[in-house]
């Protein structure tokens, strides 16, 4: 699966999701992300937007730099943060 990124080069306001979303699949996130990396809102903006904590925008934005858009799935959230311990087992 190509990263968020690599499908969709330019995004804006109308691309965002819907402010009472409540099922956050990987695109949405992604376009969060995005959103805030382009400057079409700002990181306040979109945690007040989204009712978003720091740090869950933090983990979407870390996960994407490290693993792209596969990194957002909620079911592989413990592999990709603990890939060496996923190794050995």
């Amino acid at each position: 699966m190509k990263s968020y990124n690599s499908i969709r080069k330019n995004i804006s306001a109308s691309d965002l999701p819907p402010s009472n979303t409540k099922r956050w699949v990987i695109k949405r996130k992604a376009i969060v992300v995005d959103a805030v990396k382009t400057g079409i809102l700002s990181l306040d903006e979109a945690c007040s937007k989204y009712s978003l904590s720091l740090e869950e925008f933090f983990s979407w934005q870390e996960a994407m730099e490290k693993h792209g858009s596969r990194g957002l799935r909620a079911t592989r959230i413990q592999y990709y943060r603990n890939p060496r311990e996923n190794r050995a087992n």
